[in-house]
């Protein structure tokens, strides 16, 4: 997908301030049952057709809202993903300024997760 520059700015705006993870370390993460929320922040439509193992699905457009009465503990580990990493580059940064100190963006999304041929639930 071709997105727009003031929209390419944004992202990388917020990525200056988000730490990522690649596939490979979600993946260890999830084999090794490690301990953290992992959050699909695609669209409605998006998480029907398929989603990572052991996701909950909290859309970009009401994760702001919603995520205190979810996750309670602002020090927990929550990793998010989109389609490719920047919606959930702006969900994290988002939820950084809401008082989440350990965050991470999913480096190139669900695309890549599926790319890579892991795990999906349907």
């Amino acid at each position: 997908m071709k997105h727009n520059p003031e929209f390419l700015a944004l992202v990388e705006d917020a990525q200056s301030r988000v730490e990522e993870i690649n596939i490979v370390q979600l993946n260890e993460k999830l084999q090794n049952n490690d301990q953290f929320y992992l959050v699909d922040v695609r669209e409605d439509n998006e998480w029907q057709r398929g989603r990572i193992p052991k996701a909950i699905h909290m859309s970009k457009g009401v994760i702001e809202r919603d995520i205190e009465k979810i996750i309670v503990d602002k020090r927990a580990t929550i990793v998010l993903y989109c389609g490719g990493g920047f919606r959930s580059a702006l969900a994290s940064d988002a939820i950084q300024k809401m008082g989440y100190t350990s965050v991470y963006s999913l480096q190139g999304g669900f695309g890549s997760w599926f790319s890579a041929d892991l795990p999906v639930s349907y």
